[in-house]
C-alpha cells in the first residue's frame, strides 16, 4: 500500500518542529569515505529544500547511532550508506510510524533498486525524501534481527565476509580480483551441509551448498538482474542449491538467462510466512544483506508484512 506525506520541504519551519535525523556509515562506499561525505550530504538536501540534522559518527557504532537517531524523535531518518546500513535502520525502526529515508551510498544497493531510488544520484534521493511519498514493505527476520532483502547461508555467508575482510586493505578491481579468485577456491573446496528446513507445507532434509532466504521472490529474467519488483507479499522465498562447484554455477546462470532457472536440478524452492532451520552444527554463519554475523541454531524466520515505512518514488505503472 502507498501512502501520501505532506512534503517535507514544505513544513513550517518552527523551533518545535520535529527534525530529520540522518546517520552516516563512513565505512559504505567510496563516496562516503572522504572527508568531505557530511558536506556533499548536506549540499544534496539544500538543494532539496530540507535542512537535516546528523547524528554524529563519533557517537558509537551504527546501532548506538541509530538509537540516537530515534531518541531525537524525528519526523523521518535518513540514512546514507548501502544494504546493511538500511538493515540496522530497519531493525529500530520497523514496526514504528517513523519513516526510512536512503541514499544509497553503498555497494550493491538492492533495495534502492528495488524501490526506484536512484543510485549514484544523491540530489535525486534526496528529493525523493522531500517529497514524502511512503511505501509500506516487509522485514524478513532471522532470530530476532532483521534483513530487507536476503538472508545467506554457506558459501555466499563465506564468499561475503572474504570480501569484508579485503575491502578493510584494498579498493577496486584489485578488490574482486581476489573475490573472484577466493570464490573459486571455495567452490572446488565447499562440501553440502545438511539441513532441515521445516517450512508451512512440512519438513525437507536438504544437501545444500548454499541456501538463501528471500523477502518476497526473485523476479524473473527481462527486469532488473535478481531484483524484486513485490515487496509487500508478506512471503519468505527459500532457494536452495544442492552444490555450487564452478561447472554447476555457470549451468545455474545460464538457465537464469534463459529463464529456465527454476527448473534447474541443483535449484529448489520453497515458500512460507515462517520458517525454521535446523543442523547439527553449533554455530552458523549467515549474511543478512551483506553483514556476516555468527548465529546458533536453529535459525527461525519469520515476515513481517508491511513493517517499514520507506520513502520512495511512485511505482511504475
Amino acid at each position: 500500500m502507498n501512502e501520501t506525506l505532506a512534503p517535507l520541504a514544505d513544513a513550517p519551519s518552527q523551533p518545535e518542529q520535529r527534525p530529520i535525523a540522518v546517520v552516516l556509515n563512513g565505512a559504505a562506499g567510496a563516496l562516503l569515505s572522504r572527508a568531505d561525505a557530511l558536506e556533499h550530504v548536506t549540499d544534496s538536501f539544500a538543494r532539496a529544500g530540507l535542512a537535516p540534522e546528523f547524528v554524529p559518527l563519533d557517537a558509537g557504532t551504527l546501532p548506538q547511532r541509530m538509537t540516537l537517531a530515534r531518541r531525537m524523535d524525528p519526523c523521518a531518518v535518513v540514512v546514507a550508506g548501502g544494504d546493511g546500513t538500511i538493515a540496522c535502520a530497519a531493525q529500530a525502526l520497523a514496526g514504528t510510524e517513523t519513516p526510512l529515508g536512503i541514499l544509497p551510498y553503498g555497494t550493491m544497493n538492492f533495495l534502492a533498486k528495488d524501490l526506484g531510488i536512484p543510485v549514484d544520484a544523491p540530489d535525486a534521493a534526496a528529493r525523493i525524501v522531500a517529497e514524502g511519498r511512503v511505501r509500506e514493505i516487509d522485514v524478513g527476520e532471522v532470530n530476532g534481527r532483521v534483513f530487507l532483502c536476503a538472508s545467506m547461508l554457506g558459501l555466499p555467508a563465506r564468499i561475503g565476509r572474504f570480501r569484508e575482510k579485503e575491502r578493510a586493505r584494498t579498493k577496486g578491481l584489485r578488490l574482486w580480483t581476489r573475490v573472484c579468485i577466493a570464490t573459486l577456491r571455495f567452490m572446488r573446496r565447499t562440501l553440502p551441509g545438511q539441513f532441515v528446513i521445516e517450512a508451512d507445507d512440512g519438513a525437507h532434509l536438504v544437501g545444500a551448498s548454499a541456501i538463501t532466504v528471500s523477502v518476497n521472490p526473485v523476479d524473473e529474467p527481462g527486469r532488473r538482474a535478481l531484483g524484486r519488483s513485490c515487496l509487500a507479499d508478506g512471503e519468505l522465498v527459500v532457494y536452495v542449491v544442492d552444490r555450487l562447484k564452478v561447472v554447476d554455477a555457470a549451468r545455474l546462470a545460464a538457465s537464469y538467462l534463459r529463464g529456465t532457472w527454476r527448473s534447474t536440478p541443483i535449484l529448489h524452492e520453497f515458500r512460507a510466512k515462517t520458517l525454521t532451520l535446523r543442523t547439527g552444527r553449533p554455530m552458523l554463519r549467515v549474511m543478512n544483506d551483506g553483514e556476516n554475523t555468527l548465529l546458533k541454531p536453529p535459525l527461525t524466520y519469520r515476515i513481517r508484512r508491511k513493517a517499514l515505512r520507506v520513502f520512495a518514488p511512485p511505482p511504475p505503472a
